[in-house]
Parts: structure tokens; sequence; C-alpha cells
């Protein structure tokens, strides 16, 4: 199987059972760097498939909560070669992570060497929201060499033809972001969700999951009618922020 295929069966795994697979997203190395291991094994043990953020300095598409965890770990040492230093640490953790990282960082790392290292410590694909397809190919090309994944964000302004070109070339699983806008409002999810969701899920035969703006139980159950996962980031973040118990708060997510 390949890496971005063990993607796809997590999600649909959660699927079988009767619920939309949940994707939590942490920023590596937040709050605390040397917390980031067992922080990451807490809710791996609760999430279908882990999104791991990397710190950096301009996330253009990030809201405040975010930006707030990319500015301190960053402040504190945190890097791309110190992030998979610390999953080889972290061993086997069975589910599989999807790394979430704007373009700089991975292009300074080196694409053959980010996928050399990505395949070894259980990282099954990238979402890079600042790289436009028709710049993305030699990026993918390193990638899918080791069966790695480049994940595709789609919106609700995504024209038609479009959203099934991104969709044909996504691996692993489809992102569609829920609003137009950054991550982290307070909102709430939009009144058209199910059309749009149900369009995306129609353009691809690879599992659709929804992020920005899922906070509630109740969230998760709205996109998970009519996506096959639900992405949790900000409210995850404000969690560890917090200090509170982060696989306490995903746990109450499915309830």
């Amino acid at each position: 199987m390949a890496a971005h295929e063990r993607l796809t069966a997590a999600i649909r795994a959660a699927n079988s059972k009767g619920q939309p697979a949940l994707v939590p997203f942490l920023t590596a190395g937040y709050p605390e760097p040397d917390e980031f291991v067992d922080t990451l094994r807490a809710i791996a043990a609760v999430g279908d498939v882990v999104e791991v953020g990397i710190p950096f300095s301009d996330p253009m598409a990030d809201g405040m909560t975010i930006q707030r965890s990319s500015f301190e770990a960053l402040r504190k040492g945190v890097s791309l070669a110190w992030i998979f230093d610390e999953l080889e640490k972290a061993g086997d953790l069975a589910t599989p992570l999807v790394m979430m990282s704007y373009l700089n960082p991975l292009l300074a790392f080196g694409y053959d060497r980010l996928a050399e290292r990505a395949l070894a410590t259980g990282v099954c694909g990238f979402i890079v929201p600042d790289l436009p397809f028709e710049e993305s190919s030699e990026l993918r090309a390193a990638l899918e060499a080791k069966g790695l994944g480049l994940i595709q964000l789609v919106t609700p302004a995504t024209p038609a033809a479009r959203l099934r070109m991104l969709s044909d070339a996504s691996r692993g699983f489809v992102y569609a972001v829920t609003i137009t806008g950054i991550t982290g409002g307070g909102s709430g999810l939009p009144d058209d969700l199910a059309d749009y969701l149900d369009s995306v899920s129609a353009s691809t035969e690879l599992p659709v999951c929804a992020g920005f703006g899922i906070r509630e139980a109740k969230d998760v159950a709205n996109v998970g009618a009519h996506a096959a996962g639900a992405i949790v980031g900000s409210a995850l973040v404000e969690v560890l922020e917090r200090g509170d118990d982060p696989a306490a708060y995903l746990e109450s997510l499915r309830s």
C-alpha cells in the first residue's frame, strides 16, 4: 500500500463504523517543544488521521489562533528538521500523519530529502496552501516517487471544471475548505454547506474531509452527513493553549 493510500484507508475505516473520520490539527512543538511527542501520541490515539502543522513566519491562510501557535513554536526553535527528528522518537503511531506547510520550509529542506524523511517517519501526505496546482509538479513528482500524496484544497469559490481537476490530482483525500476566508473564525458553518460538500464528494472517488470552522460535536455531525471526515484545527489549538486535555476534547466531538 502506498503511503497516501493509508490516509484513504484510515478515513474509510472510520466511515465503516458509521462515523466521520476525525482529522485533528496541531502545530508542531506547541505549546512546548519537549511535550510534542506526548501531545502527538495523545491526539493520534483519538484521531483517524493527524495533521501536523509546520510553523511558518507568515501563515497567511491561518487565523490568529494558529498564527500565535506558529510564532511561539518558531520562537522556541521548532524547525522542519527538528520535527522529523521528534517523529522518529515517537516511533510507529499507527495513525497516518499529514504535514500542513507553506512552501518555503519545504523548498529550503529540499524535495527529495523531504520525501525520504516523510516516508521514514509516518508522514503520508502534504497540504501546501500557498502552492498553486500549476506550480506543483516538482514537489508532486518527488512525493509520488515515494508513494506520498499532495492533498489539494478546494473552496466554495472553486469553479466546477477546476474542482474536477484538483480532485483528480489529489491523493489520500480532498480537503474541502468550508468557508471563504482564514481558519479560526467564529461565525460557524455556512448554511449552504450540504450542497457544497455534496458537489465536492460527487467530483471524486477519494474521501472528502472538510475543515475551517469545526469546533463542536454538532459541527462534526453536520459535516459527516455530507463528507467523509472533519478537520479540527483552531479549536484544538485553543485547547492546547489553555492546557486542557486534547484527547478528552476530541472524544467530545464524537458524541
